[in-house]
């Protein structure tokens, strides 16, 4: 049930924690408490109410000192899908791990939808179908709207910065409450206040002579995104707005959700731009391009095939047809290649996800921030179906490969799995088990 809106707390304040709702309220987002305070799901709201204490904010861990790269420490689901009131710490290398209907998807889904909101994109692009995202069983207020809210941490050089939002599904779709915290104080806050209009209150903090400034933003983006257009940065409050808010975008970008479609990967395509699409039915064009820009990953891509492909494999490469159309083979060493469309669907989705693996941002289908240096860059790769249609050789190699490559820092991975206990031998995995 929706409370009733409320006034945001004043920026510079600690704001007054509020038990998570199955529906948005007119106002910002409950402030969230601490991550081991939160209740498992499936309790009833009355129970939640009740472990919703007020409390200090408590540390986030962290997988890397800092100062490092900006990425998200947690994830925070306060009413979305299945999940109610969960909150989620984050490794370099995480896995939820399941049976069907636990909700490993709704959480990949929500992570996704954060990076897409931090990115600028329109809510109603991030959230097609608003309504599958509304928990099941939440009820609508008197004015028949229903919601969701969702939330992360993001840590870097600023510290833990948090961020929560609420999304009115129903009756239409719109951002109405949303705060943004850092040490305890609240440098964003927005609310709707007038149904009317598209449009929400918002208060950032300012410092020095005036504390506090008031203005409207559109309900259909994220504030935290736009900050760096409407703040000045002339007093040290705005800056700290401004390096809080920048440490969220730059955490939230960067991520490449994945799911290779080996029925797709199949065929031959034609000659693109080489970047890697999510369903990865384009890899013989980004084979084309990474084969001859960079020898050292392509050797390692020819290793880690090697490892996942039955049969010898010496190189992977594309070849032109004689129609001006590329196809992926696998030279095998002894005469005549092996094209991709031979290969079991197995074998497809192992050599997409450790090409996926092995490469960065700039051959893969994302929108990283370019105003930030690379070394300052994290790509977070969201596999869902980690281990579907793989065998047990080939999900224990793309395990230990992903973990070498999170070890280094610029690449982190967030991956579904239906089992998790062949990943208890790998060094530096975060496994995350839901129950439906």
């Amino acid at each position: 049930m929706t409370a009733p809106a409320q006034s945001p707390q004043p920026p510079g304040s600690s704001p007054s924690p509020q038990p998570p709702e199955s529906s948005p309220s007119s106002g910002p987002p409950e402030s969230p408490g601490r991550s081991e305070g939160v209740p498992p799901q499936g309790r009833s709201s009355k129970a939640v109410a009740r472990l919703a204490r007020p409390a200090p904010e408590a540390p986030v861990p962290v997988s890397v000192p800092r100062p490092g790269r900006p990425h998200l420490a947690e994830l925070r689901l306060s009413a979305f899908a299945a999940h109610r009131g969960a909150g989620f710490s984050l490794g370099p290398l995480t896995l939820f791990a399941g049976p069907s209907g636990s909700g490993k998807t709704s959480v990949l889904r929500a992570y996704e939808a954060l990076a897409r909101l931090g990115g600028g994109s329109e809510v109603g692009e991030v959230f097609p179908d608003p309504r599958g995202c509304v928990p099941e069983r939440a009820r609508p207020d008197a004015q028949r709207r229903r919601g969701f809210r969702i939330g992360c941490t993001a840590d870097g050089p600023e510290g833990p910065v948090r961020l929560d939002v609420a999304v009115q599904a129903e009756p239409e779709l719109r951002i109405v409450g949303e705060r943004l915290t850092a040490n305890g104080l609240v440098l964003l806050e927005t609310a709707l206040r007038d149904p009317s209009r598209r449009s929400v209150q918002a208060a950032w903090h300012t410092g020095g002579s005036s504390p506090v400034t008031r203005a409207p933003l559109p309900d259909d983006r994220l504030g935290t995104a736009l900050l760096p257009l409407r703040v000045a940065g002339k007093t040290d409050g705005q800056r700290q707005v401004l390096a809080a808010a920048e440490q969220m975008v730059v955490a939230l970008r960067s991520v490449f959700a994945c799911d290779p479609a080996p029925e797709r990967m199949r065929a031959a395509v034609p000659i693109g731009d080489g970047r890697l699409l999510r369903d990865c039915s384009n890899l013989a064009d980004v084979l084309w391009r990474t084969r001859s820009e960079c020898g050292q990953r392509h050797a390692q891509l020819v290793t880690a095939v090697r490892t996942g492909c039955a049969g010898p494999v010496v190189d992977v490469l594309a070849e032109p047809l004689r129609d001006g159309m590329l196809r992926a083979v696998l030279d095998r060493g002894d005469g005549p290649r092996t094209a991709f469309e031979r290969l079991g669907d197995g074998e497809l989705r192992y050599a997409a996800l450790a090409l996926v693996l092995l490469t960065g941002p700039g051959v893969l289908e994302v929108d990283p921030p370019g105003e930030v240096p690379a070394a300052m860059q994290t790509l977070t790769v969201l596999a869902d179906g980690l281990d579907r249609g793989v065998d047990v050789r080939q999900r224990a190699e793309l395990l230990r490969l992903a973990a070498r490559m999170c070890e280094r820092g610029h690449i982190r991975l967030v991956g579904a799995v239906s089992d998790a206990s062949w990943a208890a031998e790998v060094d530096g995995v975060t496994v995350v088990h839901l129950e439906p």
